[in-house]
């Protein structure tokens, strides 16, 4: 198992309940095309936490870095009037991950 935190780019508090429901089927939806499970799903505005079930021979960061950008890709688009609040830039997490 594995567990991941995504930060939101500054920590800017953009994720509001629909957004992170939103997010939740989005990496339930990503993380079933690599073989794995998001077993557990939580957050913040400025955060989420991700509990998953990886596959053994996984490349974590292959995994992060697409589950980062899809998500963010996906975000950007459903709710691009909200995040162009928080953001002048096509932005969304921190580049980090924990």
């Amino acid at each position: 198992k594995l567990h991941v935190v995504f930060v939101t780019k500054y920590r800017r508090p953009c994720l509001h309940e629909e957004l992170r429901d939103y997010l939740e089927g989005a990496f339930s939806e990503i993380l079933a095309a690599w073989r794995c499970e998001l077993i557990e799903f939580g957050g913040e505005a400025d955060h989420v936490h991700l509990l998953i079930a990886i596959h053994p021979a996984l490349n974590l960061s292959t995994l992060v870095n697409n589950l980062k950008t899809a998500s963010a890709r996906r975000a950007r688009n459903r709710f691009a009037e909200h995040l162009a609040a928080f953001y002048c830039k096509p932005m969304f997490w921190h580049r980090a991950y924990y």
